[in-house]
């Protein structure tokens, strides 16, 4: 009966939890999809869809995502590897420095960014300063997701069975380290994505325009299509979650097959 009655409170609160997330979504799912009074269908979202700027805009942050992801996993996967494999005592000093970008305001570390590379024309004239901003913005996400992946791993025996076969630092690296840690990277690479598709104060002071600054943009000039959008940023932030979990089971099941052949 106790469990029972656990149960019952349970679902209530879980009920309550959906009521509270979903009022808002179908409120402006409803007000993008109004079109007058009592008169309902998707011109919002033509207008967006339709809308140069919006592709652009995407596009230009998807590039932006891609280059912060993939910088973010070449300096941070090795180096959290070698921190937990070699490296213990260093572990405060690098959890203090991946802290900082948590405490620093956006608006300051920007600031700072722009006048430190003032001088450096080649990088504060074109989208890699932002790239580069991006990662230092995201990196006390992504450090902690493939430190606590890594931490989890005894790479200490596996790095150690790989150097008595006679492997080398590079693909111990690409056979044994990224392996064993592919969800974590997974996630990290989410919260990249996540943080890169939403990140407007840095892209506005550095007057790019991405995907946030088209959304602030909308937001301010025109009222259903700026639901409308909302929505379909909501819609591709799920599918892209979605994607990474997909891309991630179907790596673990092709290993699992090849485990099984062997």
């Amino acid at each position: 009966m106790k469990s029972r009655r656990l149960s019952v409170w349970n679902i209530t609160w879980l009920l309550f939890a959906a009521l509270y997330l979903l009022t808002p979504l179908w409120g402006t799912a409803e007000f993008s999809l109004e079109t007058g009074t009592g008169r309902y269908g998707f011109d919002a979202y033509r207008t967006i869809v339709h809308d140069p700027a919006f592709r652009d805009s995407l596009l230009f942050s998807l590039k932006l995502a891609l280059a912060t992801v993939t910088v973010s996993a070449t300096l941070l996967v090795p180096t959290v590897f070698w921190i937990n494999l070699r490296f213990e005592e260093f572990r405060p000093l690098i959890d203090f420095i991946a802290v900082l970008p948590l405490v620093v305001p956006p608006i300051i570390l920007t600031v700072g960014i722009l006048r430190l590379f003032h001088s450096v024309i080649w990088l504060i004239s074109g989208p890699q300063i932002l790239a580069l901003a991006y990662v230092v913005l995201a990196l006390p996400f992504t450090y902690r997701t493939l430190d606590a992946g890594m931490r989890a791993v005894d790479f200490r025996t596996l790095t150690e069975a790989a150097q008595s076969v006679g492997a080398s630092w590079p693909l111990i690296l690409l056979r044994v380290v990224i392996p064993n840690v592919r969800f974590a990277i997974l996630s990290a690479i989410l919260l990249t994505v996540t943080l890169v598709i939403g990140e407007f104060t840095m892209a506005s002071l550095m007057l790019f325009n991405t995907f946030p600054v088209y959304m602030e943009y909308i937001g301010e000039t025109k009222a259903n299509p700026a639901a409308a959008l909302a929505m379909i940023s909501f819609a591709f932030t799920w599918l892209t979650m979605l994607g990474v979990l997909l891309v991630g089971h179907g790596a673990a099941r092709r290993q699992i097959q090849i485990g099984g052949i062997r």
